[in-house]
This record gives C-alpha cells, structure tokens and sequence, in this order.
C-alpha cells in the first residue's frame, strides 16, 4: 500500500535506519537550518526535531536527501516507472465492440483508480484554527541575510482560473506578520500564471498552502508535469493510487486531505511588495524583488502535525535528489517526443536549470541541434541554460566520459552554438537581465561528412579480445 502520510513516512524512514531524532532543544532561527546542511553535505539522515523552541510542533528536515529515502518514500526503485506510466496511459487505444470493450474493463479500471477522491472530512481537517497565524508554526530562518522566515516545502494549491484545472507548486514564501507572506513564484511558473489571469480580471486568486502529507504529492508538486495535467491526479499515477482530498474553509479549493496543515487564503495581485534577500539553490543571495502578497484566512490541521521543511543553499543538498528523481522519471516522456533519446541527465552541482547531459542515437547530421531545439521548446527544460548531447556510447551520469566527449568530438567554432535573446530561469545569478539571456549548446557528438568533417574518424583505442581473456582467466592469480 501506498504511503498515507507524513507520520508513516517517518516511521518508515526510521525502520530502515534513515531517520534520526533530536531530543535536545533547537530554536528554528538558524540553528536548525545548519543543522539540517551539515548532516545534508555529509549525506547523512533524515532529522526529526522533536524540541523547538517556543513551539509543540517537531520539525522534519532533509527526508528526501538520498535517493534510498525517495525509494521508501514513493515505493520503487526504478523512477522511470512515472513517466512511462502516462506515456502508456496516452498509448492506450479506445477498444470498439461490445466483446473489446468488456476485455479492456480491467485496465480501464485500474485508470479509474488513480484519479483523486473528494471526502468529507479527514486527517487535516480534526483542527480548525479560530485565529489563523504563521506564529503557530516552526517556520524556519535559514541564512542569517535572509529577509526572514521562509516556508521552503510548502505546496501551493491553485486552480487555473477558467479551466479549473489544479496546480500544486513549491515556491519560498516569505513570512511578513501573522497573517500576511510574500508569494515567490516566478514569471514561468503555473501557480504566476494563474495569478496572472486573476490580475486581467481583477480579482484575487484562492491559493492554499500545503504541509506535509503523502511524499507522492509532495514530489508531484515539485515536478515540472506537462501543460495541462492536474497535479493531484499526477499523484495518483506516482503512487498508483488517487488521493483523498478535502473542501478549504474558507477557499474554493480542493486540498489533500492527509496533508499535515493547510494555509488558507488568496493571492492579491495588485498588492505587491519587495521580497528577498533569500540564500537560494544557486549558492547565492537572491537579491530583493518585488512579489504579490499572501493572505491566510484559515487554517486546518491534525491535532498533532509535523512541520516539513527543507533547506536549500550550493549543490549538493536535499533538493538535488529529488532533481534527480524528476530526472528519471521525465525520460520516457523526452524519449516519447524525441525517440532518439538514449538518456538523460541534469547534474546536482547545475542546479538542474543550469545544465542538462543529453545522449543520442544518431542517425543523420544536425541532430544533435534537433534534439536541444526542441527540448528547449519543451516545458521547463526552456529555462535550462546550457544543453551537452553526445553519442550513445558515452554515459551521461559520468562527467568525467561527458568531458572526453567534449574535448575529443566537439570543435569550438562548429559545435558551440549560442543563442541570445532567451527565457532563462529567475534565479539565474549570470543572466544580465532577469529572466532574459542566452543559451549555450555543445554538440559533442561525433561529426560525419555530411557535416563538413572531412577527415578519417579515428579509431577508439579499445583492448583486443584475446588479452581481455587471457587477464580475465588469470585475474585472481595476480593477488590484486
């Protein structure tokens, strides 16, 4: 069964040995937050702080940062497996005849399963808060030249103003007073967006923040699904199971109902005020910028939640395993529009937007520019700035065979092309302006004439049949 909950998840974590508790008072000003990046460079457990200062409520951090943690957490081990799902479910023919049609009932059943279910009442609704404040929970300060307090793993409910399609995103939340926050969600991302078409109408958007709950929903918000499909029911297909959900209070929105704590309120587009600095996952201080203000109008809750956090600064911390994650799983999805792809890769120290390895099975010349242009038309891969494709020899989870590639098959003046003029990500610290700049495509695969290479290719220096056998049949004899 799939995990229910952020408690089970602790508790699974735990029984695997991959979850430590602080017993120790903590204060959520800072401490915490070093505390959570010393054990996250160190790859080491996930933390539940059971003792912080001024508040009841435990804090968990760093529950993702390993990739064994997202197998427990979303229950696999091959992540491919999201993405192939909905590539199957778009391949699914529509059977005709009354005999066809009563063969395809149990796979069309098992579709019907994924799809999430509006309850009453459940875990998140047993607490409603008279008098909403963020000062009731252990909201953390995670860099002492932040602005302040930022939720940085809360999922952000919207709904798209006039398909009424559903949008969970994480994006950092600045805590103003008891009842106010700033909204960062940046121009490319859905939730903007639908604040944006609330704006042209003059109104204000319904937003809800979500804490905790089922680790699929959790990753379904952080991932960049496409266009269109409602996150809730893209957590159904990663977990293989739809969610439960429930009505806000106080907003026309539908929230997990296994959720840990819900922020009611609205986004007001024209009350916009500056936002920032904030230590982001860049490296560095993202400098002050201007974002629409948050609202709460209620809160709901279990009667004993767990505040869920994450901390993010220079690669590589817990947000780079769950980049990795998003990264398998988004492969057969690339591969559905771009059969050549062989695989695929967005390394930890890029911070994923910064760069993506991509390898190809190349058949004709100019496609390794193919393959980057249409990529950097596909979803959030537009705002990735620099694109590296190889042959299918080379194995793109190894940089150091990706730099042999670069240097043995790419010439500078040929293979580099650059393009100005371009959507780039908002964090980007090397953009010269915000959200506009350039992109950076290496073709590293090997040229043929059609290209312009007229030389013979070179032959790769590999070991003959005959010594690898004869080493292999003497290799325990030689003591190494």
């Amino acid at each position: 069964m799939p995990i229910e909950d952020t408690t089970e998840f602790v508790q699974k974590l735990e029984a695997a040995g991959e979850l430590k508790r602080v017993k120790v008072q903590v204060d959520s000003d800072l401490e915490i937050a070093e505390i959570l990046r010393r054990t996250m460079y160190e790859n080491g457990p996930a933390i539940l702080f059971e003792n912080v200062k001024g508040h009841t409520m435990p804090v968990l951090g760093n529950a993702f940062g390993s990739m064994k943690r997202l197998q427990i957490g979303l229950e696999m081990d091959d992540f491919t497996e999201i993405g192939q799902r909905i590539v199957d479910m778009t391949k699914m023919e529509v059977p005709s005849g009354f005999l066809n049609k009563i063969k395809k009932l149990p796979e069309l059943s098992k579709m019907g399963e994924i799809f999430p279910k509006l309850e009453k009442s459940g875990p998140v609704t047993e607490v409603i808060e008279d008098n909403p404040s963020f000062g009731k929970i252990p909201i953390l300060k995670t860099w002492h030249k932040d602005a302040g307090k930022f939720i940085t793993l809360g999922l952000v409910a919207t709904k798209h103003p006039e398909t009424g399609v559903r949008n969970l995103g994480v994006y950092r939340i600045q805590i103003i007073d008891d009842t106010h926050a700033l909204m960062h969600w940046q121009k490319h991302k859905r939730g903007a967006h639908h604040g944006e078409l609330s704006k042209e109408k003059g109104e204000k958007i319904p937003a809800a923040i979500i804490i905790g709950g089922e680790p699929a929903t959790v990753f379904s918000a952080i991932a960049p699904v496409p266009e269109g499909l409602d996150k809730y029911l893209f957590a159904g297909i990663t977990r293989k199971s739809g969610i439960k959900t429930v009505k806000c209070k106080t907003q026309d929105l539908e929230v997990p109902a296994n959720a840990e704590i819900v922020l009611e309120g609205f986004v007001d587009p024209s009350d916009i005020r500056d936002e920032g600095p904030f230590g982001d996952h860049t490296g560095y201080y993202t400098p002050v910028e201007p974002y629409p203000t948050f609202t709460l109008t209620g809160v709901m809750r279990r009667q004993k939640p767990i505040y869920l956090t994450t901390i993010v600064g220079k690669p590589i911390l817990e947000d780079a395993y769950i980049g990795k994650v998003i990264e398998r799983s988004f492969l057969p999805l690339i591969r559905m529009f771009h059969p050549e792809v062989v695989d695929f890769a967005m390394p930890a120290a890029g911070w994923f937007q910064g760069m993506a390895i991509i390898s190809i099975k190349k058949r004709y010349p100019g496609q390794a520019k193919k393959v980057m242009m249409g990529l950097w038309g596909t979803g959030q891969l537009a705002l990735t700035k620099m694109f590296i494709v190889v042959d299918d020899d080379i194995n793109v989870h190894d940089i150091n065979d990706v730099i042999w590639a670069i240097t043995t098959r790419a010439d500078a003046a040929r293979d580099c092309t650059i393009i100005n003029n371009t959507p780039t990500d908002t964090l980007d610290p090397a953009s010269p302006l915000v959200n506009f700049g350039s992109k950076l495509g290496i073709d590293a695969t090997q040229k043929t004439k059609e290209e312009g290479f007229t030389r013979e290719i070179q032959e790769k220096v590999t070991v003959d049949d005959a010594t690898k056998s004869l080493v292999d049949s003497k290799w325990s004899s030689y003591g190494l």
